[in-house]
């Protein structure tokens, strides 16, 4: 390749006129002509020699580009990121292959006197925004601008192949629930006996939850039911994984407050957009549900479409209104069954007890008959043993009598002579009892009289007479002892002719001898 002469950088032909102008507008003319086949032959003669400025260069592209694509073609592409500034919206599309690599990209532009009809069409009849990871069919112009480079011009959207698209994927998922047994997982689990405890998944403050709680509110105030409440978003990119997330904390909350499963899971969202259905069409989503130990009870507020979560709950509503109504009804059915077997057992134990009684009164009707029988027969048994028994007694008798009247008369005998001696020993110990007393008495009375002398001798008048002195504390105690009188104390003094009233000046006791 020969090198480029730099002296003709924006150099200047022969009439004067630019190179590169003279290269484009030679384009233009063979473009013009229709004779595109002469136009890459005669480009590289005229610029073999001649070095381009890259705005120069790319717009010589560009007007290829435009001419070369100037008719509208319709291409498939997956949107990989949208926004949007001033009204006008900028795309990143892909294309992937089977593997989910990514084989070609693009920039795409919905200018503003475009977009609004185009987008609100797709919005209308898609019943969903277009968004990242939409697969869309569009209408665009190859377009090449020397400062923002290559770009697809959107012309339209085909929301009918988005449709389709949709419908493609939501059966290629049920398709696969299918063949992993999730399909009817949920919906094999009985039905609960009874319904005490709910766990609720649903939007934050939506008008479907509350049109719910106001009748689970009246429930769980009366205590038929308690509900556990967890609360996503439903709507976005992000909704299935915070549904997930809700499912994962409320049941492990619920576990670790009552130590059990919930009876049932609900998961319910209120009327709202259409194309909000398609965010709850995730598979992870609809597994998850699937797989709960429980019955879930779905109610997305809708009539006619189905997402995944009706296809693979227990049991679907069309609102959360209905799934209220749907616990109340279980609740009362229930009830009614629960007094209905009440009703049976009370019937089957009147029988049982009427049975029963049938049963005692032949049986004692039977005991009776019998005991009478046995009666009858240990009667005329007993009389004959009862005569026996007294005639064995009469002879019994007769012999004691016997025995005892030779016993009574021995007895005799010796009581006798035993009360003979009773009576010889008695006299004798009287006799010498009535000594020992008399001469006890006269040694008494011969006491007696010796106590009444020095009784005599010790009478206070004669200690009295004698010199001695009677002392008196002020109670009118004698005092036996100096410890119990004290200095400055009163105390009487009895004398043989008189009394005494003294002051204790001083108290000396007596040293006791060594």
């Amino acid at each position: 390749m020969p090198k480029p002469n730099l002296a003709l950088l924006d150099g200047l032909n022969a009439d004067g006129t630019s190179i590169v102008k003279s290269s484009r507008q030679l384009i233009e003319d063979q473009l013009a002509d229709g004779n595109t086949h002469i136009v890459e032959s005669d480009v590289i003669d005229e610029l073999e020699d001649t070095v381009l400025r890259l705005s120069d260069y790319l717009a010589a592209v560009q007007m290829v580009v435009k001419e070369t694509f100037s008719h509208s073609v319709w291409v498939k592409a997956e949107v990989r990121n949208v926004s949007s500034k001033g009204g006008h919206y900028y795309f990143e599309l892909a294309e992937k292959d089977e593997t989910g690599k990514i084989i070609a990209s693009v920039r795409g532009n919905l200018w503003r006197f475009k977009a609004e009809r185009v987008l609100k069409r797709f919005e209308r009849q898609t019943g969903r925004t277009l968004e990242r990871g939409v697969s869309v069919l569009m209408n665009v112009n190859a377009t090449l601008h020397p400062q923002y480079g290559f770009a697809l011009a959107i012309n339209d959207i085909d929301p009918t192949y988005t449709l389709g698209d949709l419908a493609r994927q939501y059966a290629l998922m049920l398709e696969q629930l299918d063949a992993e047994g999730l399909l009817t997982l949920n919906k094999s689990l009985p039905e609960p006996f009874d319904i005490e405890q709910v766990l609720v998944i649903a939007p934050e403050n939506a008008a479907g939850l509350g049109d719910f709680r106001a009748d689970a509110d009246r429930l769980d105030h009366v205590g038929a039911c308690h509900f556990h409440y967890e609360t996503a978003t439903f709507q976005g990119n992000h909704a299935p994984q915070e549904i997930r997330q809700a499912i994962i904390q409320g049941v492990t909350r619920i576990k670790a407050d009552i130590g059990r499963l919930p009876d049932i899971l609900v998961i319910i969202r209120g009327g709202g957009a259409v194309g909000d259905l398609a965010y709850l069409n995730d598979y992870d989503l609809a597994a998850l549900v699937a797989e709960q130990p429980v019955p879930v009870w779905v109610g997305i507020g809708h009539e006619r479409d189905k997402v995944l979560l009706d296809e693979v709950a227990h049991r679907s509503f069309d609102t959360p209104s209905k799934v209220i109504a749907g616990i109340s009804r279980h609740l009362q059915a229930v009830t009614e069954q629960a007094k209905q077997h009440m009703q049976r057992l009370i019937n089957a134990t009147q029988s049982h007890l009427e049975h029963a009684k049938l049963s005692s009164e032949q049986a004692m009707h039977s005991v009776q008959t019998h005991s009478q029988y046995q009666l009858e027969r240990w009667q005329g048994r007993l009389t004959s043993q009862f005569e026996k028994v007294q005639q064995q007694a009469k002879f019994q008798i007769h012999i004691a009598q016997s025995r005892n009247q030779q016993t009574l008369d021995s007895i005799q005998s010796l009581s006798s002579q035993q009360l003979n001696e009773a009576r010889r020993r008695s006299q004798y110990q009287l006799g010498r009892i009535q000594a020992k007393g008399q001469h006890d008495l006269e040694q008494a009375s011969r006491h007696i009289d010796h106590l009444r002398e020095v009784i005599l001798l010790q009478h206070p008048a004669r200690l009295l007479q004698q010199g001695y002195a009677l002392v008196q504390n002020p109670s009118g105690y004698v005092v036996h002892s100096v410890s119990q009188v004290e200095p400055n104390e009163t105390i009487q003094v009895q004398l043989n002719d008189g009394r005494l009233t003294a002051t204790v000046t001083e108290v000396e006791p007596i040293q006791p001898h060594q």
